[in-house]
């Protein structure tokens, strides 16, 4: 694979536009992802200078591991009926907890090829994003329109999350707020 392969050029553009931003606002993100499987992070990560604003991200593919990592107890997981707005938004604002970070994106989707449930919160293509500052948070839901396809979904989810992050940035009502990434 060359560089020009990776991230895809949707996923680079949006990467880099949340880097520049963040370095020139002397802010951080932390990443809390699932479907997307480490994309937002990588993609993140490749962008030069990203030790200045990438604080760490988890892959909470599993339930088990947001118990392990994202302060998740059992009840959560019993009663789990797929990704919402809300859940992805508490992912993000206990991974942002723990790294620190200006900021946290969180992701949750079905990436396919299969439906994991019946509701359409499990349908493939089906992704809950949320991103947690310090002054505030926003949440959305979307379906990428791209059904089973994997791969497309992943990269799709990717880059709405980063668009979010964008967004929530240079909305004038929401800053990182203590820069520090406490809450």
């Amino acid at each position: 694979m060359s560089s020009a392969e990776f991230p895809p050029p949707q996923l680079k553009s949006a990467a880099e536009d949340v880097a520049s931003l963040l370095k020139s606002r002397g802010e951080t993100i932390c990443v809390a992802e699932t479907a997307a499987g480490g994309l937002i992070s990588a993609s993140l990560l490749s962008t030069p200078g990203a030790s200045k604003i990438y604080k760490g991200g988890l892959t909470l593919y599993t339930l088990e591991s947001r118990i392990a990592f994202a302060g998740w107890t059992q009840q959560n997981i019993d009663n789990y009926d797929g990704p919402t707005p809300e859940l992805v938004e508490g992912l993000a604002k206990n991974v942002r907890e723990k790294l620190q970070g200006t900021y946290c994106v969180g992701e949750s989707g079905t990436a396919g090829p299969t439906a994991s449930g019946k509701t359409p919160n499990r349908q493939p293509g089906y992704v809950a994003l949320a991103v947690v500052g310090g002054k505030g948070s926003a949440n959305k839901d979307l379906d990428t329109g791209l059904g089973g396809d994997r791969q497309a979904n992943m990269v799709a989810f990717a880059v709405a999350a980063l668009k979010l992050v964008k967004d929530f940035i240079t909305s004038s009502e929401h800053d990182g707020g203590d820069r520090g990434g406490k809450m």
